[in-house]
């Protein structure tokens, strides 16, 4: 049965009263859709996702499980978002690489794929047709233009790789005489098994975080301090 305009926990997800979920979208269970949201019909996303206030997702859009969406995001058709993806508050996401208003191009929009694990900053901008690698780290206010490696941080406008950021969200250091660089939360070990291409040695990209290290138990400032 395709779902009403508004719902309840009794769905097996939230919708706050002043959301709308139009008929014809597919929510999992254990998503929460707050304030002022718009999932608009043809939309499927999947379990335990968080979408805050004055969010919109079109309809085309598939959404995996897990994703945080923050404040003021739209998710526009043409975007594939995978498992655990983060979108910081006002990101922007796009699906027209030159879009005039005189000139309709519903039909042409582009495909934008954002692979499990990523992270977008706040303000950020993805520009269409480009793929963000598993684990990806997009800094605040960067504007991205081209496809982005598994692990890689990207900075500025346009965003440019600056080193590579470990599963848990650390910037990885020097590499050993091994080539191991050691995220300093989880212990886990990454390796660039070739050139620009980052592997974690310890645990599969696929593979779900472990209970014990799913839960966050310093700041970043704290392991920062460590490191110094």
């Amino acid at each position: 049965m395709a779902p009403e305009k508004n719902h309840s926990q009794s769905d097996g997800y939230f919708v706050d009263d002043s959301a709308f979920v139009d008929d014809g979208a597919i929510i999992a269970d254990g998503t929460k859709i707050w304030h002022f949201a718009h999932i608009m019909s043809g939309a499927t996303i999947g379990h335990n996702c968080t979408f805050g206030q004055n969010t919109m997702v079109a309809g085309g859009v598939t959404i995996g499980n897990n994703v945080k969406v923050q404040n003021n995001v739209a998710i526009y058709t043409g975007t594939i978002i995978e498992d655990d993806v983060f979108l910081g508050p006002s990101c922007v996401l796009t699906n027209v690489t030159n879009p005039r208003s005189q000139v309709k191009r519903q039909s042409l929009y582009e495909n934008t794929l954002i692979r499990r694990g990523a992270t977008v900053g706040a303000n950020a901008t993805i520009v269409c047709g480009i793929e963000l690698g598993r684990y990806a780290f997009i800094a605040a206010g960067a504007v991205v233009v081209a496809n982005v490696p598994d692990y890689a941080m990207m900075v500025g406008v346009p965003a440019r790789q600056q080193g590579w950021m470990s599963r848990h969200g650390h910037r990885l250091g020097n590499p050993d005489k091994n080539g191991m660089m050691v995220c300093p939360e989880s212990g886990y070990r990454y390796k660039e098994i070739a050139p620009g291409v980052l592997r974690c040695e310890d645990l599969d990209e696929e593979a779900d975080l472990p209970s014990e290290l799913s839960t966050g138990k310093k700041t970043y400032d704290e392991f920062k301090k460590t490191e110094n």
